[in-house]
């Protein structure tokens, strides 16, 4: 797996400090062991500490150093591949409409969670705008803001002149509004859940990378490069970044590489004119578009590395910057000055996993791009298993862990030629609405 510089994204020089920690050096006890100290590890320690239950936390590297703390920072309370009505279909009866409910309402949990333990990370829950491209795409977008209202959210409908307003863009055909979504500084968050795990007298400990989680009698140890958790049970919480201190549980999952690019901060009249009350879009193509904009007034935005794009700085560059001037003209040139990589892990099916390995370890894998609520949310999940929940009343189903042998594979490539085809659907969306498609 190869290993993208952590220094080199905007969140690694604006984000607060992390708390203080230290590697794991002796054996310790606890009731828990969490391996993977970003969202879904600290997530689920926090809810352990807070129930008085002893837990570590075992980081390979620095709290929020994978996904956690490389993400655009986005925090959106919806499924990117499907309705809720398709989520009930899918899980059944049971767990599709405590699914539905865990990711509906995981954006509050996330800013509740901000506010409770008042963490530094540009928390701005003002909702997400979810922007058609095109006429056609209004009426899904109808749809789905219908959906989401039924469970209580105060969604709405926006038509052209107002999500012009509110965006900035006169590009857009109108758009559905969630109030409850928003965003933030990923990494700024990750290490504030640091700091509500050690104020809740969790245990932390960094440069500590997990190489081997064996059964000792009853409980589990694992082992680091110097020290040692003996527990009850282990939480294994390391998602795209797991490595294989569990045999093969990193190829049960596929990653791709996303990258996201910061601009310099926009001039003070210019940001007036762009997302003028600071939410968050992202957009009907099937190309990935989403940004915000950050504390500083930086446009921050991304996708998934496809071909040249995401590897070639200044050809990535220069893309983004056709995409925004085209969006915005008021803006002129773009001067971008951040570019980094993480890894996202995606399933088949495009949901969340969990997966209990053995009698008393468990572990959640594959958010599939909404890694900030998601993440959060599943972390309550493993730390109900963990208390002794049952699993009929757990969100989602336990599954077998598989490996995905050949189809993985297969994934390296679908990726990036599924890039091309959404380009060129993009493309065709807007001729057939007798738009001119930019070329981006």
């Amino acid at each position: 797996m190869k290993s993208y510089p952590f220094e080199q994204s905007l969140w690694a020089h604006t984000a607060a400090p992390a708390p203080d920690t230290a590697p794991l050096e002796e054996e310790k006890h606890a009731d828990v062991v969490v391996i993977g100290g970003g969202y879904t590890g600290l997530s689920t320690a926090l809810r352990l500490a807070q129930r008085k239950v002893k837990v570590v936390v075992l980081e390979a590297e620095q709290t929020g150093y994978g996904g956690s703390g490389r993400n655009a920072g986005h925090c959106s309370p919806t499924f990117i591949f499907y309705t809720p009505n398709q989520i009930v279909e899918l899980l059944g009866p049971d767990f599709g409409p405590r699914m539905v409910q865990l990711q509906s309402d995981a954006a509050n949990l996330v800013f509740g969670l901000i506010k409770q333990y008042d963490i530094d990370c540009e928390a701005a829950q003002n909702g997400v705008i979810y922007a058609a491209h095109t006429p056609s795409k209004l009426a899904a977008c109808e749809a789905l803001c219908n959906q989401y209202a039924k469970l209580g959210k105060q969604c709405v409908i926006l038509d052209r002149d107002r999500t012009n307003a509110l965006t900035g863009s006169d590009k857009y055909h109108g758009a559905w509004f969630h109030p409850e979504g928003g965003h933030l500084n990923p990494l700024g968050y990750a290490r504030g859940l640091a700091r509500a795990v050690i104020e809740e007298g969790g245990q932390i400990y960094t440069s500590s990378p997990v190489t081997t989680v064996h059964p000792e009698g009853a409980r589990w140890r694992a082992v680091t490069t110097r020290g040692s958790v003996l527990a009850d049970k282990v939480v294994i919480g390391t998602n795209a970044y797991t490595g294989d201190f569990w045999p093969r549980l990193n190829e049960t999952f596929y990653r791709l590489v996303a990258f996201n690019v910061a601009s310099s901060p926009l001039g003070e009249n210019v940001r007036r004119t762009v997302l003028p009350q600071n939410n968050n879009v992202q957009d009907t193509r099937k190309d990935t578009h989403y940004y915000k904009i950050d504390k500083d007034g930086r446009i921050v935005t991304g996708t998934v590395v496809n071909w040249r794009r995401g590897i070639d700085q200044q050809y990535s560059f220069e893309k983004f910057g056709r995409r925004f001037s085209y969006l915005f003209p008021q803006i002129g040139e773009l001067q971008w000055q951040y570019m980094w990589h993480g890894y996202l892990a995606m399933m088949p099916r495009k949901l969340p996993s969990l997966y209990e390995l053995a009698p008393g370890v468990i572990t959640a894998i594959g958010y599939s791009g909404r890694g900030v609520p998601t993440a959060t949310a599943m972390g309550t999940v493993l730390a109900d298993f963990a208390s002794g929940a049952a699993p009929k009343e757990l969100a989602l189903p336990l599954s077998t862990a598989k490996p995905l042998n050949g189809r993985r594979l297969l994934s390296l490539f679908v990726p990036s030629v599924a890039g091309l085809l959404h380009r060129w659907e993009d493309r065709r969306s807007m001729r057939q609405a007798d738009l001119d498609p930019p070329k981006f």
